[in-house]
């Protein structure tokens, strides 16, 4: 594979030019109203499979969103690796917020990605990332250098719940046997100093609503006469956390994975600049759960968050009522050990008892997942390691991210393999975010660099 840079750079043009009409495609898997461009989405990702030099792939219909399937199988007595990825993206909201159209892709250059960095939805979080192992087969199928089988999992539902995925695999266990599962949809330190993601938290996400009256009322006549679903909705959630940010659910950490000290010792050997954090984020300060590190909060910490609330009139101008209803939607980012169902039931039960008289209250779970920790002595991370290793010029450090992927748990569950995760995106990248973007650098740094994780995998598999 000596001469993956040379074949990186001479289709450098023609990498992200792909990669620009893929990200034109508003796959916003959250919203029906782009139900057609999702399902667009899955026929443009497959003919890049087909392209690229799969032998096989199809199109597998769900109670949802297709899931891109292909493969490659030259030997079966090699090892297979299975790559899963998405091509659904978030909503653009706020759309005010973007210096460019979320789906008009734009190449800016940036403090940290002065060589540019691709700014639209989905360019990171996944098209971009997923797009890499698209581009890293086609190189090694044209160089006639693919050392193994290998499998493409692409899914439409990712950013909604993976509700469907689940079935996919439970019912193709055979079809997807794999020895290792890699995902591209983490980040890493920096441009000069990569990371392996070896732990994801779980999620459980919910939406609250909280009712009063049968209408909205005039805040004048009623007011301080009736509960106000809006003003009872905010103490409700204020009390979830106490004085030091704990949160105050019974038994919501009953089973949350306790680090030893060395293991937090290790963790903080990673470069980190507290200053240049809250520099980025505009911040004055940090904030979160007492006795613990920024680092430590965002990874290996639990947390509940509000996502959204809304009630009453927001509108211009003014106008003096009590709404009738109030809503939230909650999400709670869970650590190992910490299962995902069960605290969507500890948070339900909890949320309907300190409810005051006056209101009704309802809980509407959305979806979930396990958090994930991988082994950093497994035959996948070694030859990760190895692969950014060359690349980068310098090995990769272990780190667990805050982020959730749900379906990785569902994977070992199901598929009895590990999954390695092999991120090229950067913190500042605002996924999730207006302005998403990814750098030019990290895009082809992931195309470069994959095919060697495939080397390094067979060739340690042998021993």
């Amino acid at each position: 594979m000596e001469n993956i840079k040379a074949y990186v750079q001479e289709n450098k043009d023609r990498f992200i030019n792909e990669l620009i009409e893929l990200l034109k495609i508003p796959s916003v898997s959250a919203d029906t109203a782009y139900s057609q461009d999702v399902i667009d989405t899955s026929e443009a990702v497959k003919a890049s499979l087909e392209t690229a030099g799969c032998d096989f792939v199809e199109i597998c219909e769900t109670d949802g969103y297709p899931i891109v399937y292909g493969e490659k199988m030259i030997d079966p007595a090699l090892p297979t690796i299975l790559v899963y990825g998405h091509y659904d993206v978030q909503p653009a909201d706020p759309i005010e917020l973007w210096t460019s159209p979320p789906f008009e892709p734009v190449i800016k250059t940036t403090d940290i990605h002065p060589e540019g960095a691709i700014f639209a939805r989905g360019a990171c979080d996944d098209k971009g990332q997923m797009y890499m192992h698209v581009k890293a087969f086609e190189y090694m199928i044209k160089n006639n250098n693919l050392p193994c089988n290998v499998k493409f999992m692409i899914e439409g539902e990712e950013e909604v719940g993976s509700v469907n995925l689940k079935t996919f695999v439970e019912k193709n266990t055979e079809k997807l046997k794999n020895d290792v599962i890699l995902i591209s949809d983490t980040g890493m330190i920096s441009n000069q100093q990569p990371s392996i993601t070896t732990g994801l938290r779980g999620l459980s996400y919910v939406e609250v609503e909280v009712t009063g009256p049968n209408r909205d009322l005039h805040s004048g006549l009623y007011g301080g006469a009736v509960a106000n679903p809006i003003n009872i909705l905010s103490k409700m959630i204020a009390s979830l956390h106490d004085e030091n940010n704990h949160i105050t659910i019974p038994g919501f950490y009953d089973n949350v994975e306790e680090l030893s000290l060395e293991e937090r010792a290790e963790m903080a050997k990673a470069p980190f600049s507290l200053e240049k954090y809250k520099n980025a984020l505009k911040l004055n300060d940090v904030y979160g759960e007492k006795g613990y590190t920024t680092n430590e909060r965002n990874s290996i910490r639990p947390t509940l968050d509000v996502n959204g609330i809304w009630g009453g009139y927001t509108g211009e101008g003014a106008k003096t009522v009590i709404a009738s209803q109030a809503f939230a939607k909650i999400s709670m980012r869970l650590v190992p050990n910490q299962e995902w169902e069960q605290i969507t039931e500890l948070f339900t039960k909890h949320f309907m008892s300190i409810a005051p008289a006056g209101v009704t209250v309802k809980v509407k779970p959305h979806h979930g997942g396990q958090g994930y920790v991988t082994p950093i002595d497994s035959i996948g991370y070694q030859a990760a390691n190895m692969a950014y290793t060359e690349t980068f010029g310098t090995p990769a450090i272990p780190v667990r991210s805050g982020g959730s992927i749900p379906i990785v748990a569902l994977f070992e569950k199901e598929l009895k393999s590990k999954t390695i995760l092999m991120g090229f995106g950067l913190d500042s990248d605002a996924i999730h975010s207006p302005n998403e973007h990814f750098g030019i650098f990290n895009y082809l740094k992931g195309i470069e660099t994959i095919p060697l994780f495939y080397k390094y995998f067979v060739e340690l598999s042998k021993k």
